[in-house]
């Protein structure tokens, strides 16, 4: 769900040396790697741990990641072991092929290569220098810490996060190798930590018996044991289930974002019922839904709560409005929304058990479609989409915009001049739909944040402009893609 992430407005400052000398030494100290598809693999194969950042020339966050990029690769160059860090241009034609790879989904996206490129893992870290820096010489450590005293658990356990220990009699055999394995696996989402001694872990049993798996966390029940190491992958399949709340909080604390993240990155359909926790009958909101989550569990549907006043960018997202509360949302894994607004307590159940069913039809979001439509480039709205853009016999470019997104403004002039060119060109329209008003099929269209431009051919190729936002390349690009009105027909008549 990335619609629900803010979106960062640009800021590049360029630092102009005075002299000669120190441009030069400047250019010297670029601590960051830079690979294509020449050079890649030979380089990734040296390596047991280098981080690598894909990135496009035209992305604003690119630019604004790219100055503590370098400044955690300077400090990371003098790190005993040294870490590399480098960057590759995954939206150059030739690197493309490593961006299909690495599933590129958008940009910036870090990758953690380990043994020579054999281990990939997401760098799910902050994007600032101190903090790229601190994450990343915690993963070259060990994946598991031996926890062997109480001032050992004390600093490992924060009661905030989730942490995973294992307790072992000793540190050999089938079942510590396995957990090893994963906390190597996982290590990017979770702290890890062993030990022989489980008084020194103050959740749980202080004696086990036999090799255990206590998952610590800071919401439902504080701990759970697993112990079941002879199904292969049961250790990951058990992280991954009891990391996640029972009913996850929407709300500002940065404890809880990594909660938010992985409700928001599960496949699993969505429930979410967003409330003014200030409501006379809020605990008994709260109470009823929590109990329906229970009876859910497991069965591929996730709850989530929020509080009115944290909740303006999910309310911006679905359409909804403050007097809409309660309201109760599902948005299923085709990205389709069912909403309910003003609903009871005594209605939650009912309606969850019909759209489980099948019985309920999707709300589709949508402005009314403009009286008029009379300027260069053309609004589309939800109600208008299929006849102005999916059925339409006509080359169109769609921009899916936000009215507050900066980069979004700075494209509108950009396009207007782009529209203004074809104006005299009847297969050719420019189009924009607002993104925060607007459903569009998820199915079609990867809306991953604002703007996202499309182009759909008049013979119905769909395919994501990811070029220089300047209008020069937007219609360079326009006219490589485009088909004309008449060979469009005369293929359908075929």
């Amino acid at each position: 769900m990335a619609s629900f992430k803010v979106l960062v407005l640009m800021c590049v400052f360029v630092i102009l040396s005075s002299t000669v000398s120190s441009a030069s030494e400047s250019e010297e100290k670029e601590y960051v790697l830079t690979l294509d598809h020449s050079n890649f693999s030979e380089i990734v194969s040296k390596h047991n741990f280098i981080v690598v950042e894909f990135y496009a020339p035209w992305c604003g966050h690119c630019k604004n990641l790219a100055p503590e990029y370098e400044k955690a690769a300077s400090v990371l160059s003098s790190n005993e072991p040294a870490v590399v860090l480098a960057k590759i241009d995954a939206n150059a034609e030739e690197n493309k092929g490593l961006a299909e790879k690495f599933e590129i989904q958008g940009f910036p996206t870090i990758k953690i290569l380990r043994n020579g490129g054999e281990n990939v893992q997401e760098y799910k870290g902050p994007r600032e220098a101190d903090g790229i820096v601190t994450y990343l010489k915690k993963q070259l450590g060990p994946a598991s810490t031996e926890i062997k005293t109480a001032e050992d658990a004390d600093s490992l356990i924060d009661d905030k996060k989730i942490f995973i220990v294992g307790i072992f009699p000793k540190f050999v055999g089938e079942e510590f190798d396995k957990f090893i394995t994963v906390a190597e696996k996982l290590r990017s989402d979770y702290d890890f930590g062993h030990t022989t001694n489980a008084k020194l872990i103050r959740r749980g049993e202080s004696s086990v018996s036999k090799p255990t798996v206590r998952l610590l966390k800071p919401f439902d029940e504080l701990f759970v044991d697993f112990k079941k190491f002879e199904v292969d992958d049961a250790l990951e399949k058990f992280i991954e289930e009891v990391s996640t709340p029972l009913v996850t909080l929407f709300d500002q604390s940065p404890d809880n974002q990594p909660f938010l993240n992985k409700y928001f990155q599960s496949p699993d359909e969505k429930a979410m019922l967003f409330l003014d926790f200030n409501h006379e009958q809020a605990d008994k909101y709260k109470s009823k839904y929590n109990e329906i989550a229970g009876l859910y569990k497991g069965k591929g549907l996730k709850f989530l709560l929020g509080d009115i006043p944290d909740s303006e960018g999910a309310f911006q997202f679905f359409g909804l409005t403050e007097d809409q509360a309660p309201v109760l949302v599902v948005q299923n894994s085709e990205g389709l929304k069912f909403i309910n607004p003003n609903v009871e307590i005594d209605q939650i159940a009912p309606w969850l058990k019909d759209y489980v069913e099948g019985k309920l039809k999707p709300t589709i979001k949508s402005e009314a479609i403009p009286e008029t439509n009379d300027e260069p480039v053309k609004v589309v709205v939800a109600k208008s989409l299929r006849n102005m853009v999916l059925d339409s016999k006509k080359n169109v470019l769609l921009e899916v915009y936000a009215p507050w997104c900066g980069h979004c403004k700075k494209l509108a002039p950009i396009l207007d001049e782009v529209a203004v060119s074809f104006e005299k060109d009847a297969d050719v329209v420019i189009a924009k739909l607002d993104g925060t008003k607007n459903d569009v099929p998820s199915d079609i269209f990867e809306v991953r944040g604002y703007p996202t431009l499309y182009f759909k051919s008049a013979s119905g190729k769909y395919v994501a402009y990811e070029g220089d936002r300047s209008k020069e390349d937007i219609i360079e690009f326009i006219q490589n893609n485009r088909d004309t009105t008449s060979e469009s027909i005369l293929k359908d008549e075929l």
